[in-house]
């Protein structure tokens, strides 16, 4: 029986991800897959033991909607020691399906029709198509990706006003690796003082950043983290992207709010990896070096494509590099992305992606979260552009 009522899309401009064509496209070719942000490499093993103990134990029922108790003090614990901010693990942190899902749900608690949003770009997906389902309105602000001073703070003072509901920031920044700077924070907290704008943080990258930069968590700054949800997530963390939990820190009027939306598309998450975490959480080795792991992973890439025709931009956290392909070709980053996926069996993500206007930027993005050979043959064949 064929469905013959008419759809009306409340996100008539949104497709299929682009992370989804390009790593079906490198499916299809056969090609190398730094598109896509996943490791194909293993997480640590104890942490399968774990949950596979707690799943025997009889941990397979719902978790409390805001997580498993043990799971949220270790999480709290956590932030106190690195952030020394404090939050009560029974009110002001849950635990969520995923950062996306906590993006998601962050979003469209707290945005009501017609209130606007201010994102930087480019900025990832997920962000915008979210803002649009609650009603909200998007306003852009670009970053400069190639100065020093990363964002616009004067273009954005000028964009605030009482429509202004929530500020979007990303560090370390999907998809430029790039990161924001203590006076970045500084700037923000000038800006919304004595406003009601809420701002949202993406800071799932927090553990992955380089050349003994510190991260500037937003809970590093007591007036800024009085309005603001902070979104981690421990499949970056861990090597497990696939797992799909994350975590939100927030003062309690807005975890409030958070939660009023998080019980209904979500309700609880995965119980006995919620177990396993909790007791892994506290070998603080693994995620203290994963910075030294991943530049590790950064440096190699680089070297190896040192001679190619492709510019690197600088990376200073996540496990993306961005390169400039403008000395191999004219085409548009979509259609140079194709080509080098089907002609030449690697596969990356356009950044003119990342942009609600996408133009021509001549930027690809690359993840290096891989194995030593599969960076090494991806290289191989970059070096013949």
């Amino acid at each position: 029986m064929r469905f013959s009522g008419a759809i009306r899309s409340k996100l008539p401009n949104q497709g299929t991800t682009i992370f989804t064509v390009m790593t079906a496209l490198a499916r299809q070719h056969g090609a190398i897959n730094l598109a896509q942000g996943f490791p194909d490499f293993s997480m640590p093993e104890k942490l399968i033991e774990l949950t596979a103990t707690h799943m025997h134990s009889g941990h397979n029922q719902y978790a409390p909607m805001q997580g498993v108790p043990a799971l949220r003090d270790a999480i709290a614990h956590k932030v106190e020691v690195l952030y020394s901010a404090k939050y009560d693990p029974e009110s002001e942190v849950t635990v969520t399906a995923g950062a996306t899902q906590a993006l998601f749900t962050a979003i469209t608690a707290l945005v009501a029709e017609g209130d606007e949003v201010i994102v930087l770009e480019p900025a990832y997906d997920c962000y915008v198509p979210a803002i649009e389902l609650a009603g909200g309105v998007p306003v852009f602000v670009q970053m400069d990706l190639r100065g020093q001073n990363l964002v616009d703070w004067e273009r954005m003072k000028k964009l605030v006003n009482q429509r202004t509901r929530m500020i979007i920031i990303n560090t370390p920044h999907n998809p430029s690796g790039r990161v924001l700077s203590a006076e970045d924070m500084v700037r923000l907290q000038k800006l919304t003082d004595k406003t009601d704008i809420v701002i949202l943080s993406d800071e799932v990258y927090e553990h992955i950043i380089f050349d003994g930069m510190e991260h500037q968590s937003v809970a590093r700054y007591p007036k800024l983290a009085e309005r603001s949800l902070i979104v981690s997530s421990f499949g970056k963390t861990y090597h497990n992207t696939g797992w799909k939990v994350g975590y939100v820190l927030g003062p309690l009027e807005l975890m409030r709010e958070f939660r009023k939306t998080h019980q209904f598309n979500v309700f609880s998450v995965n119980t006995p990896v919620q177990y396993a975490l909790s007791e892994f959480l506290p070998e603080t080795e693994h995620y203290t070096r994963l910075h030294q792991f991943y530049q590790e992973k950064r440096d190699r890439f680089v070297n190896l494509l040192r001679g190619s025709k492709l510019k690197l931009r600088p990376s200073s956290g996540t496990y993306f590099q961005l390169v400039d392909y403008s000395d191999i070709s004219d085409e548009k980053d979509f259609d140079f992305a194709q080509r080098l996926t089907k002609e030449h069996g690697v596969a990356a993500i356009p950044v003119a992606v990342f942009y609600h206007k996408p133009d021509k930027v001549n930027l690809l993005r690359f993840c290096f979260a891989k194995e030593d050979d599969t960076l090494q043959r991806a290289a191989e064949k970059l070096h013949k552009l």
